[in-house]
């Protein structure tokens, strides 16, 4: 009976030295990053996050029950915009950046902080990881305007989900991971969101836009491959070995799996009648319009 109770004891032991020894190889400590906005506590993301769950779910819809619905056409475009330039401009910060595209594509597997060019490199990627974390949180809005406009069927579980867990997902990195990769990923989902926003915004503008919005489709299948390219470059990064949290690691690939899904689903079930894209061209008001666009459209990429 001894001889169990030590082996138990011994096990308990070297489960939590094993435990210790994994987190500090996989968390990382910086002040100056752990001092940004939103980063060092989770109360405030956690806040937000409760807010807006408790908006879009209970109260927004109690509030808009004997309401009539917001005409904020002229706030989406606005929105859609700044979107759009905020995206655009993550991404031409990665591109112009003197020697960060160069660094992205020979350190695919394993960083590198040698030099002080090196380590001025790896704080400007850790800086877009900060700015895309933000964008995440200004995504929420995107569900605020549905609840108002009175759309509460396209409150989906995929939509709120996906928002969501896009902010959790990054804060958890910005706190405790801080992987310069996955400035990476922020550059490839910034890209289609410029796509994307700017679809969105040219689609508000009215139904004369909408002959040349037959790209729309590919809008979708741009978000659905994003997602594929994610699964190709963690699966380069196992088989390789590279530097990565591994923690860190699958956790996006649970997300990826979920959200491929997820999003498969909705392209099948959106597509699968042309009857509903033809329609949207045919409607006269320009605030009609813009419901039908989001009942087949307004979800955002991952």
């Amino acid at each position: 009976m001894k001889k169990t109770y030590t082996s138990i004891l011994d096990y308990i032991i070297q489960t939590k030295d094993s435990l210790k020894e994994f987190v500090e190889s996989e968390v990382k400590y910086d002040e100056e990053i752990d001092s940004w906005l939103f980063v060092s506590k989770p109360w405030p993301v956690l806040g937000i996050i409760i807010v807006y769950l408790l908006f879009v779910i209970k109260i927004g819809p109690k509030m808009m029950e004997n309401r009539q619905p917001y005409k904020i056409t002229n706030i989406i475009l606005v929105f859609n915009f700044i979107q759009f330039s905020y995206n655009g401009l993550l991404c031409l910060w990665i591109i112009l950046t003197p020697g960060i595209p160069k660094y992205i594509f020979t350190h695919l597997c394993h960083i590198t902080n040698a030099t002080q060019h090196e380590r001025y490199l790896i704080k400007c990627l850790h800086t877009v990881s900060w700015f895309y974390f933000m964008s995440k949180i200004i995504d929420l809005m995107d569900t605020i305007f549905f609840v108002l406009r009175k759309k509460q069927s396209h409150v989906s579980f995929l939509h709120v989900y996906h928002h969501t867990k896009m902010v959790i997902t990054c804060w958890m990195h910005m706190r405790f991971f801080k992987s310069e990769k996955a400035a990476y990923g922020a550059l490839l989902n910034s890209s289609v969101h410029i796509a994307m926003y700017g679809y969105y915004f040219l689609a508000a503008l009215g139904p004369f836009m909408q002959k040349y919005l037959w790209w729309k489709v590919y809008v979708t299948r741009l978000q659905i491959a994003q997602l594929f390219v994610a699964v190709a470059y963690m699966a380069y990064l196992f088989k390789y070995d590279c530097t990565m949290p591994r923690a860190m690691a699958f956790i996006v690939i649970i997300d990826i799996f979920a959200f491929i899904y997820l999003f498969m689903n909705f392209y099948k079930s959106t597509y699968k009648n042309n009857k509903i894209i033809k329609g949207i061209a045919d409607k006269n008001n320009k605030e009609d319009t813009i419901d039908q666009i989001d009942a087949v459209d307004k979800i955002k990429s991952s």
